[in-house]
């Protein structure tokens, strides 16, 4: 079934991310994906384009290969996933993040 909304997509990308683990890896792409992304914009270098998509895209894919054992939502989602990546380390950094899987029905323990 194919999720037409971003209040759809939410929950369900919470879901796919039900292992902390595969959380924690996407919390260090994420920041390096930031960090990198600043580099660039700060030296203009073009490598930082790549080691940008890299470093954020590619500890997420490995936590979802082989913690989840899914596929990533990027692959049919990617803006929402994009969004998703970042709202899901922010909440999380702010303490909320349980709030939200609870609601999404994901076990905290």
């Amino acid at each position: 079934m194919k999720i037409a909304t971003y209040r759809e997509f939410w929950p369900y990308y919470l879901r796919e991310h039900s292992d902390p683990r595969t959380r924690a890896i996407h919390y260090v792409g994420t920041l390096l994906s930031l960090v990198f992304l600043a580099l660039l914009i700060a030296t203009r270098n073009p490598w930082f384009v790549p080691v940008t998509l890299i470093s954020g895209y590619g500890p997420a894919w490995i936590g979802h290969f082989f913690i989840e054992k899914n596929r990533p939502a990027t692959f049919q989602y990617p803006l929402w996933s994009l969004v998703s990546d970042y709202r899901m380390a922010a909440t999380w950094a702010m303490g909320h993040l349980g709030e939200e899987l609870a609601r999404a029905g994901v076990s905290t323990r």
